[in-house]
């Protein structure tokens, strides 16, 4: 029996089509999964300038999707005993040891007292370290300009091969204090840099490599990877923003000269670019608790810890642009605790990529909802494409 109604698919298609008409996206791919029923939705273009159809296995820059997948690398070292959650990152980046805290957000970097304690592991995969994007207009406070100087990263959208070097990158942070105590608030972003940068030194080889060989080709995820192939080009779609001052969409990465050819930092915070269908068989590892096959990727009880809530209340205080009141955070993706919307459901858990993807697994429903486009987030707030798509998802189920 089908678990999803096939008039409401339609409608679905409908609604997500006029975004594609009105110029708003120029190409999506939708999948929507429910145990077991999958429909695909495939609209418009790799770019606006080309008549060719979007395909299902078109390549996208996923951005912050690429957070659940570096928490999920984390985990498997977890596992391993090779990290432990309560440890401090301290033997493995020296270069965040004995960190200073700003005195207030306000103050000039150099104002600081000496952080209470070390960074741990659990701080970086519930991205509570004391770093991260400050919710404030561009240039507001002194940390924010050393942050666009440095190129750290948080305060926009993501160009890899126009970043730092990993080390490089490392040291431009270690130069500067914290913003918050450790484990006293989250923050957005940089804890997954830091650890994919990890990741990288407790496994001994390249963050990439030890993602290939541990989670993507276990899950078959053939098209997923920190930098673009010149043979996967011709699925490559051009990625957008929307420009208000000719209130139309501008090109934010062309293909033939992407900012995604080198990765001179495999950037564990938004730094992949893959398929609807390589995330699809990430999430369906998810939902299924790790299993995949007759083999696992993580523990049934490392998923489950993953994607229940690891804040409190206190914690998340500041961070209302990203979870209003319905939502908090796991280990690397968010993880819904109240309904007030249609599609929330407490314990749905995923993310939201800002070059223009989204990706949330429901294990009450056992359903999976993706949708890629190559339309850039204009904030942290869902846009509308988004909360069409996820009303309609479950709308469709029977």
């Amino acid at each position: 029996m089908s678990a999803l109604s096939k008039p409401r698919l339609e409608r679905m298609e409908r609604v997500l089509a006029g975004y594609v008409s009105r110029c708003e996206v120029p190409g999506m791919v939708a999948i929507v999964r429910c145990r077991g029923d999958e429909h695909v939705i495939t609209l418009g273009a790799l770019a606006l300038d080309d008549p060719a159809p979007i395909e299902r296995d078109a390549i996208f820059r996923i951005a912050s999707l690429t957070k659940p997948i570096t928490a999920v690398a984390a985990m498997i070292l977890i596992e391993e005993c090779r990290l432990r959650l309560d440890d401090p990152i301290d033997p493995w980046i020296p270069e965040l040891a004995r960190r200073r805290v700003l005195r207030s957000l306000a103050a000039e970097v150099d104002d600081t007292v000496p952080a209470q304690r070390a960074i741990s592991v659990r701080d970086l995969l519930s991205y509570r370290m004391g770093f991260g994007s400050v919710m404030a207009p561009p240039g507001t406070y002194p940390i924010q300009r050393k942050i666009r100087e440095y190129g750290i990263g948080g305060d926009g959208p993501p160009r890899p091969a126009h970043g730092p070097t990993t080390d490089e990158w490392l040291t431009r942070l270690g130069s500067l204090p914290l913003i918050a105590q450790p484990g006293e608030r989250w923050m957005y972003n940089t804890s997954a840099d830091i650890l994919g940068i990890l990741v990288e030194r407790v496994a001994g080889m390249p963050f990439g490599r030890f993602l290939r060989e541990r989670i993507f080709e276990p899950l078959g995820m053939k098209d997923t990877a920190f930098v673009i192939d010149a043979d996967k080009l011709d699925r490559f779609a051009t990625s957008y923003a929307w420009d208000h001052r000719t209130n139309a969409l501008a090109v934010y990465d062309g293909v033939r000269d992407s900012a995604w050819a080198e990765a001179p930092f495999e950037s564990g915070a938004g730094g992949l670019v893959g398929t609807a269908d390589d995330y699809l068989a990430f999430c369906r590892m998810m939902l299924s608790k790790g299993e995949i096959g007759s083999g696992r990727i993580l523990s049934r009880s490392a998923v489950e810890m993953m994607t229940s809530d690891q804040l409190t209340p206190v914690q998340r205080q500041g961070a209302e642009v990203f979870f209003g009141d319905s939502s908090s955070w796991g280990f690397g993706m968010a993880v819904d605790i109240r309904r007030d919307q249609l599609y929330r459901t407490p314990g749905r858990f995923g993310w939201d990529g800002g070059l223009g993807t989204t990706a949330y697994t429901d294990p009450q429903e056992e359903m999976i909802g993706i949708l890629f486009t190559q339309r850039a987030m204009e904030s942290p707030q869902p846009p509308p494409v988004f909360s069409d798509f996820w009303n309609l998802a479950y709308a469709a189920m029977l």
